[in-house]
């Protein structure tokens, strides 16, 4: 059976002030009338039961994913006691869900991107499900075609083509965020994928692939899995977690495995929603290049994103490539040519004491 896993840590430093660490990425309303978590899920309900649905996020966020997901059992919410990247993450999922369905396929995806639309999610959720089917030892990487030489992406390489199917490949290679040029070559050479963080495997077979290649991290596993549903989990998670080796998914397993991979070359539109630049990909420009989400009135404004909250004016006169974001405590107001600006500008906040802002 499928099961859809969302990841749902991280502290969005790109998008404060309006993003804090209680209230990441994941909780704003970004893309539409609903929370990117929520959009998430949605995508999915239609086809995977929520009592299938899983979330691993952490203790301070645990409540709000609650509440933005009622219908996500409580159960099913796992709550990481401290951040040790993708590779746990998708690990604490693999114990339950084997636990509770041996069988388990796994399509595992952020819970901050935006995809579209539904019904082409879909399609290509289950052809990565019935490569999988076909092929129980195969794990299944999405791969969106690049429309652009983006360097904050990483990159997968296509090999040949997987018989049988008109949009898989095995894996070649992966390549790590490239300068401009080489990322135009990638482009160009139409060999190239943005790797987009979703995939789809059993849940035993991810299993092991930790044991092959992270095997105290999978020992670790399956003495939390003895615990799982007993008085003793909680005590135990908090004990195994922590030392666990905090790597991503991609170093862990699938830059070491190769036959086993393959790449699906993704039909949908796909954006991570990285930063404030992102607004106009998604909300569009008027005439004057600006992108504005709330209440503005603006002489001489020009290919700027502006967004306010409970009808807050911003009034602008004579500017040009600013971000300009208005919330009830903090006001941001910054040049849009670096997307590491804000970042830093967070990191100053904490230095200077500044943490009830974060």
């Amino acid at each position: 059976m499928l099961h859809a896993v969302i990841m749902a840590g991280g502290s969005g430093t790109r998008f404060w002030p309006e993003s804090r660490q209680s209230m990441p990425k994941q909780f704003l309303r970004l893309a539409g009338d609903r929370s990117m978590i929520q959009g998430t899920l949605d995508r999915c309900t239609p086809w995977i039961d929520p009592g299938n649905a899983w979330v691993v996020t952490n203790a301070v966020q645990a409540d709000e994913t609650a509440r933005h997901l009622p219908e996500v059992p409580r159960d099913q919410i796992l709550v990481e006691p401290c951040a040790r990247n993708t590779a746990p993450c998708i690990g604490l999922a693999a114990i339950h869900l084997q636990r509770q369905d041996p069988e388990a396929v796994m399509l595992v995806m952020p819970a901050d991107h935006v995809i579209g639309p539904p019904p082409v999610f879909r399609e290509a959720v289950e052809s990565a499900a019935k490569l999988v089917t076909d092929d129980p030892e195969r794990l299944v990487l999405f791969g969106v075609p690049p429309n652009y030489p983006a360097t904050g992406f990483g990159y997968i390489e296509r090999g040949d083509a997987v018989a049988g199917s008109d949009r898989a490949y095995a894996v070649a290679s992966f390549r790590e965020k490239p300068d401009r040029d080489v990322a135009e070559e990638y482009v160009e050479s139409g060999r190239f994928y943005w790797n987009c963080g979703i995939f789809v495997w059993k849940a035993s077979r991810i299993l092991d692939a930790l044991q092959t290649h992270e095997p105290e991290m999978h020992a670790a596993l399956q003495r939390l899995a003895e615990q799982i549903g007993t008085p003793g989990w909680q005590e135990a998670l908090e004990k195994e977690f922590p030392t666990m080796n905090s790597i991503s998914i991609d170093y862990a397993v699938l830059e070491r495995e190769r036959g086993s991979l393959c790449v699906l070359e993704a039909p949908f539109r796909w954006d991570d929603v990285g930063s404030w630049h992102a607004m106009p990909r998604l909300h569009g420009q008027d005439d004057d290049g600006n992108t504005v989400l709330g209440t503005h009135c603006g002489v001489e404004t020009r290919n700027c994103v502006i967004r306010s909250s409970d009808d807050h004016m911003i009034a602008t006169l004579g500017l040009d490539g600013c971000i300009i974001v208005h919330t009830s405590d903090a006001t941001l107001v910054a040049q849009t040519d670096d997307e590491n600006a804000i970042k830093q500008l967070v990191s100053r906040l904490k230095e200077s004491g500044h943490e009830r802002l974060l």
